[in-house]
């Protein structure tokens, strides 16, 4: 990571704690206080917008947690219809497997 990946992540824990709101004026703001000259503002956009509406003490407690309900938040939309797109297609392939194998034959016979 860099430095201003960093500081834009620890000035979200910040807020996080504080039970503030993440936007990114808030980010730069803390960013500035803590003397970090080198962030752009692109980072501090990036991550406001990534944390929006998201309880960011939720996602750290579910960090690592297996699959269901609860970690979907955490991983994300894409990520989480990404996994279950996976899911569904490997449940269709054994499936398929499976009805195979109850015709009687199979590909060596």
């Amino acid at each position: 990571m860099s430095n201003a990946e960093l500081a834009v992540s620890y000035a979200a824990l910040i807020l996080a704690d504080d039970a503030v709101d993440i936007t990114a004026d808030k980010l730069q703001t803390l960013i500035k206080a803590a003397g970090i000259e080198d962030v752009e503002p692109i980072w501090t956009s990036l991550f406001a917008k990534a944390l929006e509406g998201k309880d960011v003490k939720d996602l750290l407690l579910n960090v690592g947690s297996g699959g269901g309900a609860a970690a979907a938040p955490a991983a994300g939309g894409a990520a989480a219809a990404g996994a279950a797109a996976e899911e569904k297609e490997e449940e269709k392939e054994e499936a398929k497997e499976e009805s195979d194998e109850d015709m009687g034959f199979g590909l060596f016979d």
